[in-house]
């Protein structure tokens, strides 16, 4: 079951990318500079193409996902890591441009903020650094141990497609995990498996966005608050004008997937 209807039974979280781009042109070193911004207003561009793709593969459901054959599930996966390869790819070469930018003594103030903007953004969508900002806090108590991966993939979807930026989650007695582009749940009430690690109840989330929105998205009928719910839990939302994730989650070197040019 996935977050975006790409990703195998497990949860997947996929990316959001806002943004404008621009690049005025310095009055020295005019050649060097309209190269320099012309590479990085295709970069701007491409990341707010896998921005967009992702962000409208997510309004589908994954419940589908549930009777595929498993041969499906791994075309599945297997464009999941090519999206996740993409993102990151997007990073380096980004990276790669600031340099250069930094470097070329006619290169606007403005074209390098705006590249530092949008490397920000996408290393907080990938999950490598830390984000603070503007949010709401989960506590999901489950008496029962009947909440399970697809009761936490609601909260996860909902926050998601409330326009949550950053979503971190943690259980009794155990470290926080970022939620990124290749995150997955598994496991039912009592046997909760995120991202390889397993988490009990009662769980904690964490997410970054606008927390009136955010807060009215879990509270819709029939949304996540009536999915806890219906297993006899319970969903607690606290709305802050500041909270912190600090998790990260760890490069992994890509194996087969390569980023479309």
């Amino acid at each position: 079951m996935s977050v975006d209807g790409q990703a195998p039974p497990e949860a997947t979280v996929g990316p959001r990318s806002e943004g404008r781009h621009e690049a005025p042109v310095s009055t020295g070193g005019r050649t060097r500079s309209r190269l320099g911004f012309g590479l990085l207003a295709l970069l701007l561009m491409a990341a707010l193409g896998v921005g967009i793709a992702t962000q409208v593969s997510s309004a589908g459901s994954g419940d589908h996902l549930d009777s595929a054959r498993p041969a499906d599930l791994l075309a599945v996966l297997g464009n999941l890591n090519q999206r996740e390869a993409a993102l990151r790819q997007e990073i380096a070469d980004l990276e790669q441009t600031l340099s250069k930018l930094e470097a070329g003594g006619g290169s606007s103030s403005a074209a390098l903020d705006e590249a530092r903007a949008q490397l920000s953004a996408l290393s907080i969508q990938v999950g490598t650094v830390a984000a603070t900002g503007p949010g709401v806090m989960l506590t999901v108590q489950d008496p029962g141990k009947a909440v399970g991966s697809e009761v936490l993939l609601d909260v996860l979807q909902e926050l998601r497609a409330a326009g949550a930026e950053a979503i971190e989650i943690s259980g009794s007695g155990t470290d926080p995990i970022r939620i990124g582009v290749d995150s997955w749940v598994s496991g039912g009430g009592g046997n909760v498996t995120i991202d390889g690690r397993k988490v009990s109840a009662p769980f904690q989330v964490i997410a970054i966005g606008d927390p009136p929105t955010l807060a009215a998205a879990l509270n819709i009928p029939g949304g996540a608050v009536d999915a806890v719910a219906r297993t006899g839990g319970r969903l607690q939302i606290e709305q802050s004008m500041q909270v912190t994730i600090a998790a990260l989650r760890e490069i992994k070197p890509r194996k087969y997937a390569q980023p479309e040019n």
